[in-house]
Parts: C-alpha cells; sequence; structure tokens
C-alpha cells in the first residue's frame, strides 16, 4: 500500500488556544512601541490540549510572517505563527518590525519588538 497513506499530518494542537489569545497577542504586538509588553497565559489550557509535552516554552523571533530563528522543535511557537500570519493586523506588523515571542516555564508570554 502506498507509503502516504501511514503518514501523519502536521496538526496544529495548539492553534485554537492561540486564536482564542489573538487579540490579546496583537495588542501587545502594538504596545511593543512603549517597550515590552507581557501576558500571563492560563498553564491548564495548554496542559489539556498536549498533557505529554514536557516544556511549553520557547522563544520565536518572527519577520514577515516568517521564523527568524529555529522553531521546529516547538509545536507551540509553529502553531502561534500561524495563527499570527492569518490575522492581516499580525501581519502588517510583522512586516514592518521583527518582534520576539517568549513564552516562559510560568506561561508568561512577553512580546518585543526587536527592530
Amino acid at each position: 500500500m502506498d507509503s502516504r497513506f501511514y503518514s501523519t499530518p502536521t496538526l496544529q494542537v495548539y492553534a485554537s488556544l492561540w486564536n482564542k489569545y489573538r487579540p490579546v497577542v496583537i495588542q501587545l504586538m502594538m504596545g511593543t512601541e512603549a517597550g515590552a509588553q507581557s501576558y500571563k497565559l492560563s498553564a491548564h489550557e495548554f496542559r489539556a490540549l498536549n498533557p505529554k509535552e514536557k516544556s511549553y516554552s520557547f522563544s520565536l523571533q518572527a519577520f514577515q510572517g516568517k521564523a527568524v530563528n529555529a522553531v521546529k522543535g516547538s509545536a507551540v511557537a509553529q502553531d502561534l505563527l500561524s495563527v499570527l500570519n492569518a490575522s492581516k493586523k499580525a501581519t502588517e506588523l510583522m512586516d514592518a518590525n521583527t518582534f520576539e515571542f517568549t513564552l516562559n516555564k510560568n506561561f508568561i508570554l512577553e512580546v518585543t519588538r526587536i527592530s
């Protein structure tokens, strides 16, 4: 049988959660003119989506809709970038500036404008 039937499609496990937080993330992006912005996310929401995940932490640098740094190992970061790329406002902001999104072990998302 054809091997493509056995391959697993890339699932965006965290996309629904990032869609929920998308307005907040965009507000944080717009507020970075005044400096780094942060927001406390709900840990139980991430754990409910993937309880076997060892670490949800990541650092994502994005410019023009693409990751500047390597985020292949973080589905959480990849899904955030995918959700942001679906937003016209977030895309406009990322076209003009490089942003760094950092989620720490305490589920605090920090957004910084690098350039």
